[in-house]
């Protein structure tokens, strides 16, 4: 099976695109953001912990997230493999990630990463805002943060994974068809 990270910051439509590669390759979508979400939206007490971390704009504990993509992983056998949307978001996660993987006897395949500048990003977040009514999409205050929080924690994994060969940067600016098409274009290589 093979696994891909689409990566880049908050606003660079990772989602968007995961959904429509995933639909179209097989690969289920991991979003560990939709994950967390439901269990808000359910009112769990991880929810509920959760919640206060991730309205702040902050990271969810490691642990957390890899016992729920583990639990994902191993009730899957009908796809080609895993799209992770969202997560790794710190070296230590993506190294916790390998770890997992390799104990299915399975790897990360490749990093695609969308670029996109600051000023988009804030134009797309804020938009999305509207759309969605995610509130951490609404505060200005807590989009500069989750920025921030990228580029400080996330973007180091670029390097990581560029040592390893993994790392492949994508044009995150034009229309979703555009997007799609390049990243469309990488995915069709490795599955």
């Amino acid at each position: 099976m093979v696994n891909i990270l689409i990566f880049g910051p908050p606003g660079s439509g990772k989602g968007t695109q995961s959904v429509r590669l995933a639909e179209k390759f097989n690969l289920l979508h991991l979003s560990t953001g939709d994950m967390l979400r439901a269990e808000i939206a359910a009112g769990t007490e991880l929810g509920k912990k959760m919640s206060a971390i991730m309205s702040k704009g902050e990271l969810v504990p490691d642990e957390v997230v890899i016992e729920m993509i583990a639990a994902k992983i191993d009730g899957v056998k009908d796809k080609s493999g895993f799209l992770f949307d969202g997560f790794p978001r710190t070296v230590a996660q993506t190294v916790a990630l390998e770890k997992m993987l390799n104990d299915r006897n399975m790897k990360i395949n490749s990093m695609l990463t969308l670029d996109v500048d600051h000023d988009e990003l804030v134009k797309r977040l804020i938009a999305r805002a509207e759309l969605s009514g995610r509130p951490d999409d609404k505060d200005p205050a807590v989009i500069e943060n989750r920025i921030d929080v990228y580029r400080e924690k996330t973007e180091p994994i670029i390097d990581f994974c560029r040592q390893k060969g993994l790392y492949q940067p994508v044009n995150g600016v034009g229309s979703i068809d555009d997007i799609f098409d390049r990243l469309s274009a990488l995915v069709s290589e490795l599955v």
